[in-house]
């Protein structure tokens, strides 16, 4: 179950960018943290043309 993520996509996207960098989380790590398949959070931000890049640890 998801630990009150934003439901904005926009929103949700900053929130997982800052926490990653602020903590210096890997994109399973934070999934794990914040309870949420890779699989799910990939796919609500390429919605809005966003995907992960494991060297900045970042979606851009």
């Amino acid at each position: 179950m998801e630990q009150n993520l934003p439901k904005d996509p926009v929103i949700l996207l900053s929130f997982v960018n800052t926490q990653m960098r602020d903590h210096n989380l890997s994109l399973s790590e934070f999934c794990a943290a914040f309870n949420i398949g890779e699989e799910e959070l990939t796919k609500k931000l390429s919605d809005i043309q966003y995907r992960y890049d494991a060297v900045q640890k970042q979606f851009i």
